[in-house]
């Protein structure tokens, strides 16, 4: 049975035997089914659009659906992007080999529909075309910076650019590739940054950091939120991956 508490409410549930999801800002919940194949479900539940091809290159290493209207799937192993349209179909694939970029952790969708990512080889924060094509890149980090970050995770919100290690926290650029700043949240895992709001997991606690107020909140899970395989904040939302389906709460 649901339950709700004076931090978390509950939403709804969605319903299936889902490996893993993504969500985007405008609340569509992006599923990968264990018949491999990527529904997008909208914020009323219904099925919208469906990709049957998802482990073509095997498991996406990254799914990153920034954008309601493009998808990317992101295959590390075979350094591969995929990207996809509103309605999932196939727009492009990139092999970043061709273009002499062979060892990348992370990706995202830029503000401009291109693509960002990190080169762990000469440790700079790329942006590339739907072609593959380098279009701009940083200052190596080794300049920059006294120890360089390994980033896990790219975010493009609201004109900048973030890149989280969590190791050393959160490093910001804006759209141009200058370095903003840092923000030294450690030990987080599944961030979000949405809504001006930056989302971290540790420890059974959920941190939200607002970007505009520096007010920083901890909430701790609560108990009925039961054994979960994926937890994911977003748009001021939970989503927790289950064994019978996702389950969306909202936070107070």
């Amino acid at each position: 049975m649901a339950q709700s508490d004076s931090a978390f409410t509950f939403l709804k549930t969605i319903r299936g035997n889902f490996s893993s999801f993504s969500v985007d800002n405008l609340d569509n919940v992006y599923l990968i089914t264990e018949g491999r194949r990527l529904k997008k479900i909208n914020a009323n539940g219904d099925s919208v659009a469906v990709f049957n091809d998802v482990k073509r290159y095997g498991n996406p290493s990254a799914i990153d659906v920034t954008n309601p209207l493009k998808a990317l799937l992101y295959y590390k192993n075979f350094s591969t992007i995929v990207t996809l349209d509103r309605l999932l179909a196939v727009r492009n694939t990139i092999n970043l080999r061709t273009q002499n970029i062979f060892l990348v952790n992370s990706i995202a969708l830029s503000y401009d529909n291109n693509i960002w990512l990190f080169d762990e080889e000469d440790y700079k924060l790329k942006k590339i075309d739907e072609q593959g094509k380098l279009m701009q890149e940083t200052t190596g980090w080794r300049l920059l910076f006294d120890t360089v970050p390994s980033p896990v995770k790219i975010i493009d919100r609201d004109n900048f650019v973030y890149l989280y290690d969590p190791e050393k926290g959160f490093y910001i650029f804006d759209y141009y590739g200058t370095f903003k700043n840092r923000l030294s949240f450690l030990k987080w895992n599944n961030v979000e940054v949405s809504g001006k709001i930056m989302y971290g997991f540790n420890n059974g606690k959920l941190y939200s950091y607002e970007l505009n107020s520096l007010q920083l909140k901890e909430y701790t899970l609560p108990p009925f939120f039961g054994d979960y395989l994926a937890i994911k904040a977003m748009n001021r939302k939970i989503y927790l991956l289950k064994n019978e389906g996702v389950d969306v709460y909202g936070i107070r």
